[in-house]
């Protein structure tokens, strides 16, 4: 079987790659960093040539530095999936498409407030978070709100540019086989971490920015108190969830969260780094600052992906979070 991995030299593109290569699968890689671009229509229309399935990595990752992104963002992510999906229809592909999708298509997580039931809190307000009011209030009553886990059949709010590209690309490819007949699958991936994280940059996951820094021996610097909830994932289970998707005996189409199950704070992340790097690493130090584009909770239900795909994450979080700061001292002692 032959599979075309766009964006296969990056982050989670390269695990999927090696995850396939060792199931004995050939495979295709586009990637910008070997100077084969998604956007180019005649580089994307060889890719394509000949392939049996197709799993889309390639796009432009995480918030970015401000809202001057946003043409990067839209070329990278819709653009780039729309020359995809445009060649993929020309040649008749009859295989599967497996899209790397995200978590932030939800926006803000699921609350409960305990008059209102189930409700969708409005986008924090910059007054709120300047005053240290991190927590959003129920939209009716301005109660306290309890956080629960999102399950894929919530409504779509992204509340960022990151955010709404990615959701455009699950638009475009449900269209795509709504059109072609060609089954879908969208992995919803919640916060990825593990080896080859991005480093050094902007657009970097917050687990690489923190071990990163403590690599540094610098203090990781944690955005609001750090009570955020999130999912933290192993990027090695991630790969396996899209091969499952690739592999199934049957398609499996739709959009599924990929995650742990577990929801941790982004302070609990950083405390399990800072434990990795032992005694004498740097105190964590609570900033209070925030991004206006940032959600507070969001994690989710991991029911679907195992009734569907039969996907349960299995790699421990303590021992992925120990492998991710050994990787980024290695790289700070080279």
């Amino acid at each position: 079987m032959v599979v075309l991995v766009t964006g296969g030299a990056g982050f989670v593109g390269s695990h999927v790659v090696e995850a396939l290569a060792g199931a004995g699968h050939d495979v295709r890689v586009l990637d910008v960093r070997d100077g084969s671009d998604v956007r180019d229509p005649d580089v994307v229309r060889q890719a394509v040539d000949g392939v049996d399935h197709v799993c889309h990595q390639a796009g432009m990752v995480g918030l970015g530095t401000d809202f001057l992104d946003v043409a990067d963002y839209v070329s990278h992510n819709d653009l780039g999936t729309g020359v995809l999906l445009r060649e993929l229809a020309r040649r008749r592909f009859a295989g599967r498409l497996v899209l790397a999708s995200s978590m932030v298509v939800y926006g803000e997580g699921r609350y409960r407030c305990g008059v209102h039931g189930v409700t969708r809190p409005a986008p924090r307000r910059r007054g709120d978070l300047d005053a240290g009011r991190f927590e959003p209030p129920c939209p009716h009553c301005g109660a306290a709100l309890a956080p629960e886990a999102i399950a894929e059949d919530a409504a779509t709010d992204p509340r960022n540019v990151y955010a709404a590209t990615k959701l455009h690309q699950e638009h475009l490819a449900f269209a795509f086989a709504r059109e072609t007949g060609v089954p879908v699958t969208a992995l919803r991936y919640h916060n990825v971490y593990g080896p080859r994280m991005p480093r050094d940059t902007p657009y970097a996951g917050v687990a690489a920015i923190f071990a990163g820094a403590l690599a540094a021996r610098q203090a990781p610097r944690v955005f609001e108190d750090g009570g955020q909830l999130r999912d933290f994932v192993h990027v090695r289970d991630v790969a396996r969830a899209n091969l499952m998707a690739l592999l199934a005996p049957q398609p499996v189409s739709g959009a599924f969260n990929v995650c742990s199950g577990v929801p941790r704070s982004v302070g609990d992340m950083a405390r399990a780094l800072r434990a990795a790097h032992g005694d004498g690493a740097p105190a964590i130090e609570l900033t209070g600052g925030y991004r206006l584009g940032d959600v507070r909770h969001v994690f989710a239900s991991a029911t679907l992906a195992a009734e569907r795909l039969g996907f349960v994450a299995a790699e421990d979080f303590a021992a992925g979070m120990r492998e991710l700061a050994h990787e980024h001292r290695v790289n700070v002692a080279a």
